[in-house]
């Protein structure tokens, strides 16, 4: 008997150690600092040798004051679009970004604007494209979830639909800036016939895509309220050169944004044909809910599979805990996050 006993407790005493080993990953996982908000910044071929100290310490300080906005909304007892819609806001109005005032040139020298933003509570939606004098499209986006019976508005009509809601338009030119027009111009001098993503060098003749453009932008936020509320936001220029009224991932629902409170909000950048070709917000979701991922496995297995069909980018996603994890496949992402106490940390690099 004392033998059989021994036995058994070896075999306990194992099992014990195996479910420990296996845990032990979502263990150290748990214990990582938890966030109210998020931002990205677009993710592509940013490297250190590449960048100026100026240029840096530039993005580096519009992150953090977009961190700042939306983590002010925050504590100020405002909901989690609140604190979307402001961070967004500020990236938006900043040359910097492939948003709003930094967003690149169609092939006909023309800016044409996406956003998109979600609520987890209640999985309203609202999403425009291809709007061309809506200053920030973040809060069109936000508009048609809130004061229309649809999701998304493209064009000319959501153009109208902004001017009713009264949305600040801008004349078309607010939008041209130097850097952006002449990296139009140099793809076009290039080869006329390829368009260009804003953030990555990868070739590929199967979608006629030559990306040189060191300039990178799409937006993001993701964010968690003092009700447990989560939003998520994301806002582009699109793809330097595009054609045809080309949209990428950033307007689609469940494809470059999604929110969900019983799993995560996730904002996303990339090669956006990929991103809608996975589903790939939505996707994240998927894994948690159905799989019991974390937020760390979920992005991560969402952006790999992008990877291995050959496109790139990055996510930032968080859950109801705030918890946040920001997976990106390229050499970096522009990134930020904010705790509950305001401990604000911006990062760039892989």
């Amino acid at each position: 008997m004392k033998i059989h006993a021994m036995i058994a407790m070896i075999i306990g005493a194992a099992a014990v150690t195996a479910s420990c080993n296996r845990n032990d990953g979502n263990k150290k996982e748990e214990m990582k600092e938890k966030f109210v908000l998020a931002i990205h910044g677009g993710a592509g071929t940013i490297l250190k040798k590449n960048m100026t100290d100026s240029m840096e310490q530039a993005y580096k300080t519009v992150l953090e004051q977009a961190l700042n906005a939306g983590y002010n909304q925050l504590k100020a007892g405002h909901s989690s679009l609140d604190a979307v819609e402001h961070a967004i806001h500020v990236m938006e109005d900043s040359p910097l970004f492939n948003a709003g005032k930094g967003a690149v040139f169609t092939n006909a020298g023309r800016n044409e604007l996406d956003a998109s933003i979600m609520e987890g509570k209640t999985l309203a939606a609202g999403a425009v494209a291809g709007v061309t004098t809506i200053r920030n499209p973040i809060s069109a986006a936000r508009a048609v979830m809130e004061k229309s019976e649809h999701v998304m508005m493209v064009g000319k009509g959501a153009e109208e639909f902004a001017k009713e809601v009264g949305l600040q338009l801008v004349d078309p030119s607010y939008f041209w800036t130097k850097t952006r027009w002449d990296a139009l111009q140099k793809i076009k001098k290039g080869d006329s016939t390829k368009t260009q993503l804003d953030h990555d060098q990868k070739q590929s003749s199967r979608l006629g895509t030559l990306n040189k453009d060191y300039k990178f932008g799409t937006v993001g936020c993701v964010a968690l309220d003092n009700q447990g509320n989560l939003a998520a936001g994301t806002s582009t220029g699109g793809m330097t050169n595009k054609k045809f009224g080309r949209v990428g991932d950033s307007p689609i629902i469940g494809a470059g944004t999604y929110a969900n409170n019983a799993t995560c909000a996730v904002s996303c950048t990339g090669w956006g044909e990929f991103y809608i070709r996975n589903v790939a917000a939505y996707s994240v979701s998927a894994l948690m809910e159905y799989k019991n991922d974390n937020v760390w496995q979920a992005g991560q297995e969402v952006i790999d599979r992008i990877g291995k069909m050959g496109g790139d980018g990055g996510m930032i996603v968080m859950d109801k805990q705030g918890h946040v994890a920001m997976p990106f496949n390229t050499e970096g992402m522009y990134r930020g996050t904010v705790t509950k106490d305001g401990k604000v940390e911006v990062e760039i690099y892989k």
